[in-house]
């Protein structure tokens, strides 16, 4: 069974539908990547896992639960972390003040997480005290995910974490995404606008177009799909 599963997914923002018919699976510890051209809905298939638009019609299931109708708080503590592309640190907070509000719902000792969230990025343990304001694009990117990581999220949502990036903390942002997937097992469903690096190192990919369904396979398939190639990758 799928760790989380739209199916059939019909909303949007206000009276407007964005999506209409979407549908995807994300398993246990696979990386699974969304891409197509703008205005497609990819960031807001990723927000109606998260609560964050209004369904009209479908379902969202998480560990073979319905989360259609919850809040955004309850489904953070169902194990799920959003990170979005814009606006994703507190910058006037030191990353480390950063990093402990991401433990905001846990009611344990959170600092065993912290102490791994350092693990996984030394550069933000070395620039602890360093307000995130003043960070690289990069870096705030780190920043945001290792807030996300405190709640020792089962699946990780990922809005275009590369969107804006100078092409080294491209790559670097790519690797993170991979070792934390791989050091922790995690489950990861990211939008991304790099269509063929995302593609080149997911599991899996969706490709979507006006708000449906337009190819599904393995990240390898989709990029060696000539169709897909000549739409969106530039041949």
């Amino acid at each position: 069974m799928s760790l989380l599963a739209l199916d059939d997914i019909h909303g949007g923002y206000g009276g407007a539908d964005i999506l209409s018919g979407v549908s995807l699976t994300v398993a246990a510890g696979e990386i699974v990547v969304i891409v197509g051209p703008n205005g497609a809905g990819k960031s807001t298939a990723m927000k109606a896992v998260f609560g964050l638009i209004t369904i009209r019609r479908g379902t969202v299931w998480f560990a073979g639960e319905n989360l259609t109708r919850l809040r955004t708080d309850q489904i953070v503590r169902r194990g799920i972390c959003y990170v979005p592309q814009v606006d994703n640190v507190f910058p006037s907070l030191t990353v480390e003040e950063n990093l402990e509000m991401g433990a905001y719902v846990r009611n344990d000792d959170a600092s065993p997480q912290l102490a791994r969230v350092y693990e996984l990025f030394p550069r933000l343990f070395e620039r602890r005290s360093q307000a995130a304001g003043t960070l690289s694009g990069g870096e705030r990117q780190m920043v945001a995910i290792g807030r996300a990581l405190m709640l020792e999220p089962r699946l990780l949502l990922l809005d275009e974490p590369t969107a804006g990036l100078a092409p080294r903390f491209i790559d670097q942002i790519f690797e993170t995404v991979r070792g934390i997937n791989r050091a922790l097992g995690l489950s990861i469903l990211m939008v991304e606008q790099n269509a063929r690096k995302a593609l080149g190192f997911a599991d899996r990919g969706y490709v979507l177009v006006l708000g449906r369904n337009r190819f599904e396979d393995t990240g390898p398939g989709l990029l060696a799909n000539r169709e897909i190639a000549d739409m969106f990758l530039g041949g």
